[in-house]
């Protein structure tokens, strides 16, 4: 089993022929903290011979050093190289290793434990054909074991061992594996969808059913982990899949030369197939694959090529290049299930960027249809995930995006979030189905458009956004403003925070979900009311830069203008006649803004008023100075 060859030193180049075509095996190891996870993969290394006499020193070096074993070797050391590691004994980031046997070679990605890291724990998950669900014999199945089993089975891994480890502190007993075996079973049957768990137990530290059976656990009578891992049949769904490739980069070197750049997700292709392009729907045939190597009669799943078809079509990246005779679907609106990984909860309303394989448009997230626990798989109501917590939810892109579901196409159902903001991956989902909806409803053309409407008023469409904190004087400035813009002949609509909450936005509370949809709901209000050929003027105190910011992109270029009523919270607290600061100065008002909740100041306003040196009417008058440069 040991990866050891006499040929190595007698024949180099048969060596390397015969370990070039071997079976390549992607694993990850993942449980709850402290279960053995780097210790197994360490002890995997060791085992298989991987390790040069200089990389053994230097851990028998660093066992002393910085081990948990009482000078013994640590073989976590092997994995965790991190300082932060080190110095916790915890595992943070994902390492991969590479090993190899005489049978297949081994990419095994070593997830941390911690809660706080599931998102890295994901991330390794999703390329992986087994799991190694660890489990500390003297701990049980815990929360972070069934969330991370149930994030193995959502991201499509069908395979797991269950590997029971530090059997050596239970005394080698079959009655705890026994116990813990039925537990897990018993969570796996109502939770997860799989086609084998097996069950070893094992000792990392010692070694005890790594590579070969134990003298410790003589009632044991199954497979080693090395020993699974070995015969394990590798999936090739991949290549059995229709074809799909997402268009990266067009190829254009010169006027005699047109391709399409990509890697190949899933299928094969050859030159004469009938392929179709997503989501404008063209078709045509592959003329040629060519490669740095040379032209291919034939390509599978996980290779880059570039494809030259037999007609001139409108292609570019975030297309995707599919089989004609069996294509992938394309829409703009899904339910999907999604792992959120921010501290900063997901919230319904808000606009992100969704990003597949080579596509990114914007998305909003709808409304939660419920969250899962992983404890009870109870599926809980809920308005918002927060870090680390799974749910299901619909959501709405900007523009249709082509898409298998992920159960029968990983490469084209799964997707990431991010932040329009910050910039930073904030969750991962996938597509379960289209919704209906999606297919039917369709963008209808109208003869009368905003710019005749505009016309006829004799006036451009601005819509005119005040923010800032309560108390700052928003309302009182925009009554005035639209009082003045009226009287010179102007058509306008006022939409005001207090009054919109009576009629439209009733049903929603102080919560931050709940004021973004709050701002989502008026964002499009105000997009009807510019299309309409109005001046509207929205007042509310929009806390969240990002729901401005959605807002924004709503309308189209210079019609929306924010002004920062910026007055200052102890100047607003000394106008406050409703007692609104005082209650929640008190803790009887919730979630109030400038107190117990964030105001995001805008960066660049259009307008900046500051209300301690300048008046209503004075501000009024500047605004409308301003729309009279246009």
């Amino acid at each position: 089993m040991v990866h050891v060859s006499d040929l190595i030193a007698t024949d180099i180049d048969s060596y390397l022929a015969a370990h070039e075509q071997k079976e390549l095996l992607r694993f990850i190891t993942c449980g709850s903290v402290d279960d053995g996870k780097s210790t197994l993969i360490g002890r995997m290394l060791y085992e298989s011979h991987m390790l040069f006499d200089d990389q053994l020193a230097a851990l028998e070096a660093d066992s002393k050093k910085v081990g948990t074993q009482e000078g013994e070797i640590d073989f976590a050391l092997l994995v965790d190289g991190l300082a932060a590691e080190r110095e916790q004994g915890i595992t943070i980031d994902v390492a991969y290793r590479f090993f190899s046997t005489d049978k297949r070679k081994y990419i095994v990605a070593d997830t941390p434990g911690h809660e706080e890291y599931t998102r890295n724990m994901a991330t390794g998950a999703s390329t992986a054909d087994v799991a190694i669900i660890l489990v500390d014999a003297s701990q049980g199945v815990l929360t972070q074991t069934r969330r991370h089993s149930f994030i193995v089975s959502m991201v499509g891994v069908k395979r797991i061992i269950l590997a029971v480890n530090k059997l050596d502190l239970v005394d080698y007993s079959q009655d705890v594996f026994e116990s813990i075996v039925s537990d897990y079973s018993e969570f796996a049957e109502e939770a997860l969808s799989l086609d084998e768990i097996t069950a070893i137990p094992i000792s990392a530290l010692k070694g005890d059913n790594i590579v070969g059976s134990s003298d410790n656990t003589p009632w044991y009578q199954g497979s080693s982990i090395m020993e699974y891992l070995e015969s394990v049949e590798v999936s090739a769904t991949s290549q059995s899949r229709p074809f799909r490739m997402p268009v990266q980069w067009v190829n254009r070197p010169n006027l005699d030369f047109r391709g399409f750049a990509g890697l190949i997700g899933s299928g094969m292709v050859s030159p004469g197939d009938r392929i179709r392009v997503l989501p404008s729907g063209t078709e045509s045939t592959v003329e040629r694959i060519v490669t740095m190597e040379g032209d291919l009669e034939l390509a599978g799943a996980g290779r880059s090529v570039t494809l030259t078809l037999s007609d001139e079509i409108d292609i570019s990246r975030g297309d995707s290049i599919v089989a004609a005779d069996s294509p992938c679907g394309s829409a703009d609106q899904f339910q999907t299930r999604i792992l959120w990984m921010d501290e900063s909860a997901m919230m319904p309303g808000r606009q992100y960027l969704f990003k597949s394989n080579t596509q990114t448009t914007s998305m909003t997230l709808g409304r939660l249809n419920h969250r899962i626990d992983v404890n009870t798989l109870e599926e809980l109501p809920a308005k918002v995930l927060d870090m680390n917590e799974i749910g299901v939810c619909n959501i709405s892109l900007s523009s249709r995006v082509a898409f298998d579901s992920y159960e029968d196409d990983p490469t084209m159902g799964g997707f990431i979030i991010i932040d329009r903001m910050t910039n930073n991956t904030v969750g991962m989902g996938l597509i379960d189905y289209a919704l209906r909806r999606a297919e039917n409803i369709h963008w209808q053309s109208m003869d009368v458009t905003k710019q005749s409407r505009a016309e006829q008023k004799s006036q451009q469409p601005k819509l005119l956004w005040f923010t800032g904190l309560s108390g700052s004087g928003k309302s009182s400035i925009a009554n005035i403003l639209e009082k003045k813009l009226q009287a010179m002949g102007r058509h306008t609509i006022t939409l005001d925070g207090d009054n919109v909450r009576h009629g439209l936005n009733r049903d929603l509370g102080f919560t931050k979900a709940d004021r973004v949809e709050n701002i989502r709901r008026v964002g499009e209000t105000s997009k009807l009311m510019v299309e309409a050929g109005l001046i509207c003027i929205a007042s509310f105190i929009s806390p969240f830069a990002s729901e401005r910011e959605m807002v924004r992109n709503l309308m189209g270029d210079g019609e929306f203008i924010e002004v920062f009523v910026d007055t200052p919270l102890e100047v607003c607290e000394q106008r406050d006649v409703k007692g609104l600061y005082a209650k929640a100065r008190a803790g009887e008002l919730p979630n109030f803004t400038g107190i117990s909740s964030p105001y995001e100041s805008p960066v660049n306003p259009e307008i900046r008023i500051d209300t301690t040196d300048m008046s209503a009417e004075d501000a009024a008058d500047s605004i409308i100075d301003y729309l009279s440069s246009f």
